[in-house]
Formats: C-alpha cells, sequence, structure tokens
C-alpha cells in the first residue's frame, strides 16, 4: 500500500508531462480541432434558435458561417494591400536600420585618419620597396579590416532576418490554409452532429453516472462560454474601431490594418496590449521619423486600451474575467511556449471554459476560488 501511495505522484507528474509533450509536438493537429469545438460551442446557441423555426442544422450551420465568413473574407482582402505592402517593407526597414547601425559603429570606433606620408630624399630604407615605412603603414590599415568585416557581417545578418521571416511566411502558408479548411469543415460537422452524438455518449457510457447532469453541465457551458466570447469579440471589435477612427483622423497609414491588429492582440490580457504599443511605436517611427510625434500613435492606442481595460470590460464581463492577473500571465506563457502565437489567442477562452466547467460541476472549487483570488499583502 504504501509503494502505491508514495508513486502516485510521481505518476502523475509523469502523466503532466506526457500531455504537455503531446500538446507541444501535435500542436498541428490540435490547433484546428481546438479552434473548431470553440466555435461550435459559440454557435451551437445560435444552431438551436433556428431550429426552433424548423430550420435544420445543416441549413443554419451553412448560413451561419456564410454570414460570419463573409465580412471577414471582404476585411481580409481590404488589409491583404497594406499587409503586403508592410511584408514587402520589412528587408527595406532591416536595411535602414542596418545602416543606422554601421554608422553608429563608424562613429563610435572613429579613429583618426594616418597623416600622408611627406615626400623625402634618398633613404636607405627606399632601396628595398617591401619594408619601407610608407608601405608598413598600411598594416595599420590592414588592422582596421576584420573591425569592416565585422560591421558588414552585422549589417548582412540584419538584411537577412527581413528576407528570411517573408520566406518562413511564405512556407508555412501551405500548413495555414489546410488548417484553416481543416477548421472550417469540423465546425460544420460540430455544429450539425456534434450536439447529438454528445447524448449518444453520456447515454451509452456506463461510466458516467449522472446523465442528466451532464448534459445540462455541458448546455450551461456551451450558454455561459459563447456569451462570454460574444461580449469579449464585440469589445474588442469595438476598441479596434475606436482606434482605427483615432488613427484615420490623426491621418496614421493604413488606420484600418491597425484597428485590426489590435483588437486581434486584445484577446491576450496584459501581453496583447504591450505588443500592442510595441508595433505601434514601430510603425510610427517608420511614419514619422525618430521624432516625439512617433510615439503619438502608441499613445492614442494605450489611451483607448486604458479606457476600456479598467471601465468597460469589468463593467460588461463581470465575474467571468475575475481572475488572478499573475495566473492569466502564467497561463498565457505556457500556452505561448506550446502553440506560439496561436496558443497565445486560444489561452483566454481556454481558461474560461476549464473554469467554467469546474465551477458548474461543483469539482474542485478550490481551483475556482484559487483563479478567482485577488488578495493583496
Amino acid at each position: 500500500m504504501s509503494n502505491s501511495t508514495t508513486a502516485s505522484p510521481s505518476i502523475r507528474c509523469l502523466l503532466a508531462l506526457a500531455l504537455l509533450y503531446t500538446i507541444y509536438f501535435a500542436k498541428s493537429l490540435l490547433i484546428p480541432i481546438v479552434v473548431a469545438v470553440l466555435f461550435a460551442l459559440l454557435l451551437g446557441p445560435l444552431v438551436k434558435l433556428l431550429k426552433r423555426f424548423y430550420v435544420p442544422r445543416a441549413i443554419s450551420a451553412v448560413l451561419i458561417l456564410c454570414v460570419i465568413g463573409g465580412p471577414l473574407v471582404l476585411l481580409a482582402t481590404q488589409l491583404a494591400e497594406p499587409a503586403q505592402r508592410w511584408g514587402k517593407a520589412i528587408p527595406e526597414l532591416t536595411e535602414q536600420f542596418s545602416q543606422r547601425v554601421d554608422t553608429l559603429t563608424d562613429s563610435l570606433t572613429a579613429k583618426p585618419k594616418p597623416k600622408a606620408p611627406e615626400p623625402r630624399g634618398f633613404t636607405f630604407f627606399g632601396l628595398f620597396g617591401d619594408n619601407s615605412p610608407e608601405e608598413s603603414g598600411t598594416g595599420a590599415d590592414r588592422a582596421e579590416e576584420p573591425d569592416a568585416k565585422d560591421e558588414n557581417r552585422v549589417s548582412e545578418k540584419l538584411k537577412q532576418s527581413g528576407l528570411e521571416l517573408i520566406l518562413a511566411m511564405l512556407g508555412g502558408a501551405p500548413l495555414i490554409i489546410a488548417q484553416l479548411l481543416t477548421t472550417i469543415i469540423l465546425i460544420l460537422f460540430l455544429l450539425v452532429f456534434g450536439p447529438g452524438l454528445f447524448i449518444s455518449f453520456v447515454n451509452i457510457f456506463p461510466r458516467i453516472q449522472d446523465k442528466r447532469r451532464s448534459i445540462v453541465l455541458m448546455k450551461t457551458i456551451e450558454v455561459e462560454l459563447s456569451r462570454y466570447i460574444l461580449t469579449v469579440s464585440a469589445i474588442n471589435t469595438c476598441l479596434g474601431l475606436a482606434t482605427a477612427a483615432a488613427f484615420w483622423l490623426l491621418g496614421v497609414q493604413d488606420a484600418l490594418l491597425w484597428g485590426v491588429l489590435v483588437g486581434m492582440l486584445n484577446f491576450a490580457p496584459y501581453v496583447g496590449p504591450l505588443l500592442g504599443v510595441i508595433v505601434l511605436l514601430l510603425a510610427g517611427v517608420v511614419q514619422y521619423g525618430a521624432v516625439a510625434a512617433a510615439a503619438l500613435p502608441a499613445l492614442v492606442y494605450f489611451g483607448i486600451n486604458l479606457v476600456e481595460a479598467n471601465f468597460i470590460t469589468p463593467l460588461i464581463v463581470g465575474r467571468n474575467m475575475r481572475l488572478n492577473p499573475l495566473v492569466v500571465i502564467v497561463w498565457l506563457v505556457v500556452w505561448g511556449w506550446l502553440w506560439g502565437a496561436m496558443g497565445v489567442l486560444l489561452a483566454m477562452p481556454l481558461l474560461v471554459c476549464l473554469k467554467l466547467a469546474i465551477g458548474q460541476s461543483k469539482f474542485l472549487d478550490h481551483w475556482v476560488k484559487f483563479i478567482e483570488s485577488r488578495e493583496f499583502v
């Protein structure tokens, strides 16, 4: 008995590590599934609402996807040209940056130029051209050649970084398209066949004791998660529109692109707004140059986000957003390490879904209190 009790913590640690290993290396398979499940939970109440009006699930699912996908496709076509322009500008920006680095390096490592040799009369060293003082003076120039080579290497690395980024994006395009198509197909099938399959699973498998409570729990999670995602999406959309309108009034280039970007980044609390400020600061430097006006877009966005994060979101979302900031940051870091940028965007919906599931089931209720704790020492 003692051996089994002492081995259980180590087994749990091994299972946790195996789960992290699987999530990390199977991300190309799991990301479309997770996104499809979240969208199915989000759109499930709409399909049920249309079913009350005798609209079949297949037709309602296709209609809902078309209604949502149409504006997104139109927005993508509008943003394709500015995004492509910024993609082409990356090598130019890196080249300009490398030139500034070279100029700064030259100014810091500047050495006085050697004076030109004065003409002299006959000397003994003139009989031996290879050992003359004039030619020996070129040794200083040769000593400076390694520094010049190092500077050229730095500039070449900076110029290649932009090209490598574009090539990486182009190389990952087929995988992104395949994952997008897989996600759409999974959403469609989950909306049509998912609820019936879940009810059959609950009724058939004997390990599920309280079958009715399991079905009610799933419906409650679906409604609450759908409400949360719709509310947060509406808030982030308004944030992006307000930012784009402010930038348009200020004459910032590609205002709509930056509005969409900050709206998407706002799905990741704390980390997303910080990245938005950094990106807008760089965009301001590109447009206005290294002057004080370059910080204006970042400051405007920071002010709008400050109002949204401290007043609007807590007032509208309420209890579902009552999460400990440290828990949120650690959760974002973990999912960012596991799945990259997509993991950061999916981290908060997953955390809220997990919190709702634990809270509604009354199982491990102390973990819900721990996630929501905001006590200050």
